[in-house]
């Protein structure tokens, strides 16, 4: 994996991939979602959200996160979802007609400043190549007071929901030709605090939140993986359906340390990070 810091990464090719990757698995997205609703919920407490607040949702995807919060805040709220990925904001639109949509990069919002009561980014800002660019960004746009909540993968052996299918694909496959960053480089909670601090903000808390996903049998995960792993799905997609099948079922040796009667149980764990 690379560094975001990396003379050879290429922000701007990488930012192409991930979005080509998202918009590929748009309509698959919510329903794999759904073995992380606790996450969510977790995040949403964490927001402390009121009603009739203005929030943002970054990296929204499908608008699961951004239509719970509505849920949470319908009393004359605003809750506007965000995303890259022009697919992902027509299955938001298509499901969840109550809410603001805007296409956006998280770098460099389209909005005004001091706009928003809340931010929020579900396991999106490991993905921005520029978190400080992006945190600098949510600071300008959230009104004084305002709060921010984020989670993040935590370290790579604390998740093995992502992990066991990322380590099948570096034991098989050569080395993608395009740089990549890891999704677990945001997984140090001193490090997160010292960029929320670095962008300005404080009462800064990191708070670890578990969460368990069940899966049948291998391929029943593999699937999972492939239904919410943006470019890497994508990427793996072109390869040979000889390919594609041995990973499917080659997955189930990194799976072996989680089995159980009837399939597979992983404790996955996430940072929920919030600040003022």
């Amino acid at each position: 994996m690379a560094s975001a810091d990396s003379p050879d990464f290429d922000r701007s090719r990488f930012k192409q991939l991930e979005r080509a990757g998202f918009n590929q698995i748009a309509a698959r997205y919510a329903e794999a979602a759904k073995a992380r609703t606790m996450l969510h919920e977790d995040l949403l407490d964490a927001a402390e959200l009121l009603p009739g607040q203005d929030v943002l949702d970054l990296a929204s995807g499908p608008g699961v996160l951004a239509q719970a919060a509505l849920l949470r805040t319908y009393s004359g709220s605003r809750i506007v979802a965000s995303d890259m990925a022009e697919a992902m904001l027509l299955e938001s639109k298509r499901h969840h007609p109550g809410l603001l949509h805007a296409a956006a990069d998280a770098e460099r919002l389209p909005f005004p400043a001091a706009c928003f009561d809340r931010v929020l980014c579900g396991l999106g800002l490991m993905i921005f190549p520029e978190e400080a660019k992006a945190l600098a960004e949510i600071r300008r746009v959230l009104k004084p007071g305002g709060r921010i909540a984020v989670s993040v993968w935590a370290k790579a052996e604390q998740v093995p929901l992502v992990e066991c299918a990322l380590a099948c694909m570096l034991r098989l496959l050569p080395a993608p030709k395009v740089a990549r960053l890891s999704v677990f480089r945001l997984g140090d909670p001193e490090h997160l605090k010292v960029l929320f601090a670095m962008a300005g903000f404080r009462q800064i808390r990191i708070e670890p939140c578990e969460f368990q996903s069940e899966f049948s049998n291998a391929a029943e995960y593999w699937q999972a993986f492939l239904d919410l792993a943006g470019s890497a799905a994508a990427s793996l997609s072109r390869m040979s359906l000889e390919t594609q099948e041995r990973l499917r079922v080659e997955v189930a040796h990194e799976l072996s340390p989680y089995a159980e009667k009837g399939g597979y149980r992983l404790t996955s764990q996430a940072l929920i990070a919030t600040a003022v």
